[in-house]
Order: structure tokens, then C-alpha cells, then sequence
């Protein structure tokens, strides 16, 4: 059975890639037209969207799309990935840190900052993944990149322990449970370790959990346990339709029959709102996605337009 086209949010499991996620999803839905909006790595889980079809359009558009996390960090410690796949590096503990100096670190994490990302992501340095580099021994620089966390907030912190290898003794770490909400290109275990630097000692994830992309929460999200199900039962993927993804994900306009036409042939429209930043679903009369909008300008243009599926 070949699913609908439209938007199927999936609860990641640990130790899948995003790749993984997709590719199970391609059997699942019955075609190869699967992709993602944005990658989760092996160790995180939560919301990971897929678009099917026709909808796989609509992933640029969504890979913008600001984030919620919730996370644990563990101040004390480095790791090479900065977060609990990676190898230690580090254990200096952190001495006599306590829940308040931590809270005051974060606020000075939140906002407007400019972020290095971590050296082991999939950014390219010089044509080459970075994290081919790092574990190949090289020494990687990433530039900083502007990026968002307008939300940072500490829910718990407890002490305990880690080994220090390097001096054969465990020493004090603390165990931060944070929830965070970030722009797109934000690393949540870039955060981890700014915060450990911050506070003059080193910090690393041991836990990342997505629950919000843009307009799709955890709640909508489906364990890839019940999508097997669902399959083996004959039953469809919860897939949601076109224009019902558009309308929760992006700011709409409605269009007339004679304006669904002319998008439709690739021609533009005088501009709803001139100025808006933000791309725009043109939803038909007969509540089909027509087309993507750019109405940044006076007259309004078709990023990419949905014509009617072919059989």
C-alpha cells in the first residue's frame, strides 16, 4: 500500500540515524519518495518529520523551522562529540559549582549568540565532513554562526560522579536536565560544552529528546514500533495530507479558482502582505495545496508549485 502524500512525523528511537528512520519509512510508505527535515543524531530521539510524495517539497521549507529539546548535560566532563558517543577527554569535575552558578551561566547562553558548532557534525571543512577530519586525527576549526536560543531554561540539577582516568580517582560532576528552544543550525551539545566552559570546567549531553519542530510536537509523533504495526496490519501510515501539513506548519492564503490557476502556471500575484519573510501556503478553494509563496515583494511568486498528482 502506497501512502498519501504529506508529512508523517516519526518518534526517532535511539541508535537510528535519520538515514535508518528513512529508509524504514520508504518500505513503510510503499515508495522511495522519502526524505527528512533535519537530522537527529544516533544517540537523540523525538519528533524527526518525513515528507512523502509530493511533500518532500515541502522539506526545504521546514528545515528552518525553530526546535524544542529536552536535554541532560553533564558538567565535569569533555567528550570528543561533545555529548555520550564520543570518548572522554576530560574529567576535571567541577569543584564547587553549584545550581545557582549554573543558572547564571545559562542566562548568559541565551539570546542572540554566536555558536561554534561541534567539530564532530556533518558541516564540510574544505569539501570534507568535519567529523571525517576530527577522527582521522585532524585538528578542525568551524567559524561561529549566529544563531537563537530563546529559551533555556534549568529544570533540575544533581551532583554525582565520574571517573578521572588521568588521575585514577572519580571526582564531582553535576547532571543538568535543561529544556531549550533554538533556531535552525543551533547544536544543543555545542551548548552543553559552552556551558561547561562557562563555568571553568566542561560540559557534554547524555540525553537529547526533540519535541518540536516548527508546528509538530511529540504528541503527533508515531514509535516506529506502531508504524510496523500499523504495516503488518494492512492498515495506511498516518501520513497527514498536503495542504492539512501546510496549514500547521506555515501562514496561509486562501486563493480564488482564477488565482489557483495562475500560480499554477508558474505566473505571480499582487502580494497579500509585502514585506513578510516567510514563506506562504496558497491553499485552493477546494482545499488543495496550490503553490509556495515568496510574498516578500509587491507581486507574489511560486517557490515551488504542487501540481495535481499523476497516475
Amino acid at each position: 500500500m502506497t501512502a498519501t502524500d504529506g508529512l508523517l512525523v516519526v518518534d526517532k528511537p535511539q541508535d537510528w540515524t535519520s538515514h535508518d528512520v528513512v529508509a524504514r519509512s520508504r518500505r513503510l510508505c510503499g515508495t522511495r519518495k522519502v526524505g527528512h527535515a533535519g537530522t537527529l543524531d544516533p544517540m537523540a530521539t523525538g519528533v524527526l518529520v518525513l515528507g512523502v510524495g509530493r511533500a518532500t517539497k515541502l522539506l526545504t521549507f521546514l528545515v528552518g523551522a525553530d526546535k524544542d529539546y529536552t536535554a541532560t548535560i553533564r558538567l565535569g566532563q569533555a567528550r570528543l562529540t561533545d555529548d555520550a558517543e564520543g570518548e572522554v577527554t576530560a574529567t576535571p569535575g567541577v569543584g564547587a559549582t553549584r545550581a545557582e552558578d549554573v543558572r547564571a551561566a545559562v542566562a548568559g547562553l541565551t539570546g542572540a549568540i554566536q555558536q561554534v558548532p561541534s567539530a564532530v557534525s556533518a558541516i564540510k571543512v574544505k569539501g570534507e565532513r568535519a567529523y571525517h577530519r576530527v577522527r582521522a586525527g585532524e585538528s578542525v576549526e568551524i567559524p561561529a554562526r549566529a544563531v537563537t536560543v530563546s529559551r533555556f531554561e534549568v529544570l533540575d540539577v544533581r551532583g554525582g560522579t565520574a571517573r578521572d582516568d588521568q588521575r585514577g580517582r572519580d571526582v564531582e560532576v553535576l547532571d543538568v536536565d535543561v529544556e531549550v528552544t533554538v533556531s535552525s543550525g543551533t547544536y544543543v551539545r555545542a551548548l552543553a560544552r559552552d556551558l561547561g566552559a562557562a563555568l571553568g570546567t566542561a560540559g557534554h549531553l547524555t540525553a537529547l529528546r526533540r519535541t518540536r519542530v516548527g508546528g509538530f510536537t511529540i504528541e503527533a509523533a508515531h514509535p516506529l514500533a506502531d508504524l510496523e504495526a500499523r504495516h503488518t496490519a494492512g492498515e495506511p501510515m498516518p501520513v497527514t495530507p498536503l495542504a492539512d501539513a501546510a496549514r500547521a506548519a506555515f501562514a496561509v492564503r486562501e486563493v480564488d479558482e482564477a488565482e489557483a490557476r495562475t500560480l499554477g502556471f508558474g505566473q505571480r500575484l499582487p502580494s497579500a502582505l509585502p514585506g513578510r519573510a516567510e514563506p506562504v501556503a496558497a491553499i485552493a478553494p477546494d482545499g488543495t495545496l496550490v503553490a509556495m509563496l515568496d510574498e516578500s515583494r509587491s507581486t507574489a511568486r511560486s517557490l515551488v508549485v504542487f501540481a495535481p498528482a499523476t497516475t
